[in-house]
């Protein structure tokens, strides 16, 4: 186990990522993959109160995913006060069905009472009393994310809701006992401050963690934001998310040549072959070019790809706790595998390492676009 930034609680190196609950998995198939995490010694669950995703999936119903966790929770009571239960409140997104979860009207933002009407409809779902972690998803007001790399001022929002008024909703939910902490997603280094700056202001807490996407082909949170977020600094958990970059760094998506797989040759039932416009930063053509790199490192090195892509991620010194996804048990142990605490023995050696960081200085954060 690993600390949640400066709170002293203890999480899982690994967490449970479960936005595929609902629709690649059904309910029974959902509560399997929990069962096998909890008894592999996993106590740290992520959702979000907009999930499952894909949004494009004609199954998707947003907060089924919480419900399904919420129905777990009701079988397991005895378990819930050793769990670590984190879900998050949608960013700006005025068009989105996600709000119709908390409302008739449609339309997330994140005012005081949008906060405080997610938080009381993800409870409900959650059948539970408290969140542990309430994450924002995304911010409010306007920063490139999502494949995104340059700040354009030209995209500012007017109306956005000031960072002010969201801590401050989130210290009215702290002190209603309805959240233990709460944490950030996809957000900078000035947004980060920011909140920090706020809550001292007013006495609140600070956020306890960050989730940012992070993996061997985005590395860009290991500059000026893992310095905000060192233990000397704020003391802030970085929880990194698509550790696989949506299951590109695993050998289903590479060939016997060592090559990437062309589209129609995709295993059947992967992310890439079911959702094939989702997430497509992480097949452009300049990326595929480092990812083949990265599969011969893992190759060379004796270590399953997807291993060595999770244990990149265990090695990093900001981060608290990597956050998986699964499908099936068998997908979920191997993934785990890749955590298991080895003592003194790093979680890769130094020369994999080297090689890897090789690859990167030739093509940095190569998924990132140019807007």
């Amino acid at each position: 186990t690993r600390k949640l930034g400066w709170t002293g609680v203890d999480v899982s190196a690994v967490c449970l990522g479960t936005m595929t609950f609902g629709v690649q998995c059904d309910e029974a198939q959902s509560h399997a993959i929990i069962d096998a995490y909890v008894k592999r010694g996993g106590n740290f669950l992520d959702t979000a109160e907009m999930y499952p995703a894909p949004a494009s999936d004609p199954r998707w119903k947003p907060g089924k995913t919480e419900e399904i966790i919420g129905t777990w929770v009701a079988k397991n009571k005895e378990l819930r006060e050793k769990l670590i239960i984190a879900t998050k409140v949608s960013g700006f997104n005025p068009n989105s069905d996600t709000a119709g979860n908390r409302k008739v009207t449609l339309g997330a933002r994140l005012d005081r009472a949008s906060i405080l009407e997610a938080c009381e409809a993800s409870l409900k779902r959650l059948q539970t009393d408290y969140i542990d972690i309430l994450q924002v998803h995304w911010p409010d007001r306007y920063v490139p994310m999502f494949g995104a790399l340059n700040y354009n001022p030209g995209k500012e929002r007017a109306g956005s809701i000031p960072i002010k008024e969201q801590v401050a909703a989130m210290k009215e939910l702290i002190d209603a006992g309805k959240i233990k902490y709460y944490g950030l997603s996809n957000e900078t280094t000035f947004g980060l401050c920011t909140w920090v700056r706020e809550a001292d202001a007013i006495g609140c807490p600070r956020p306890v963690s960050v989730q940012q996407m992070f993996c061997m082909l985005v590395r860009n949170f290991e500059g000026d934001m893992a310095e905000a977020c060192a233990q000397s600094n704020y003391n802030v958990a970085l929880l990194p998310w698509s550790p696989l970059a949506s299951g590109i760094l695993s050998n289903k998506y590479i060939g016997p040549d060592g090559k990437f797989l062309a589209a129609e040759k995709l295993p059947e039932g992967c992310r890439g072959a079911l959702y094939p416009k989702w997430m497509t930063r992480y097949r452009e053509t300049r990326v595929l070019k480092s990812v083949e790199e990265y599969a011969k490192i893992a190759k060379e090195a004796g270590i399953p790809f997807a291993s060595m892509a999770l244990k990149w991620c265990l090695s990093r010194w900001y981060a608290t706790s990597t956050i998986i996804g699964a499908t099936t048990i068998e997908q979920l142990n191997e993934n785990l595998d890749a955590f298991e605490d080895k003592g003194d023995e790093p979680p890769l050696p130094d020369d994999v390492i080297d090689k890897i960081d090789k690859v990167h200085m030739g093509a940095m954060n190569v998924c990132l676009s140019v807007e």
